[in-house]
């Protein structure tokens, strides 16, 4: 029972410590759910991205490749790496 007691105290002390990290009068869940949204938007547009150079690698592509044009089919045809693809297009890891 004191063990359960003493574990009781250190996690409300750790609690009390988090809470003054994060701030007075702030939100943890409205925090971590505007990240989820963020992180949402984000993932949309990183796949629109991927979209539109799937488009560019179509145009770019022999027809041979037309049917299934991917990133690695487009680096194949160029003899080349993904990552020199995405360099080639000015993206970068944050992209």
């Amino acid at each position: 029972q004191k063990q359960v007691e003493a574990r009781v105290t250190e996690l409300e002390a750790e609690i009390a410590e988090l809470e003054n990290a994060l701030g007075p009068g702030e939100d943890a869940q409205q925090i971590v759910s505007q990240h989820i949204k963020l992180l949402h938007r984000y993932n949309e547009a990183k796949d629109a991205a991927q979209i539109i150079i799937g488009k560019v690698c179509y145009i770019q592509s022999s027809t041979i490749l037309r049917d299934t044009c991917a990133y690695m089919q487009l680096a194949a045809h160029k003899q080349t790496t993904i990552r020199q693809i995405h360099e080639d297009y000015g993206l970068t890891d944050e992209d």
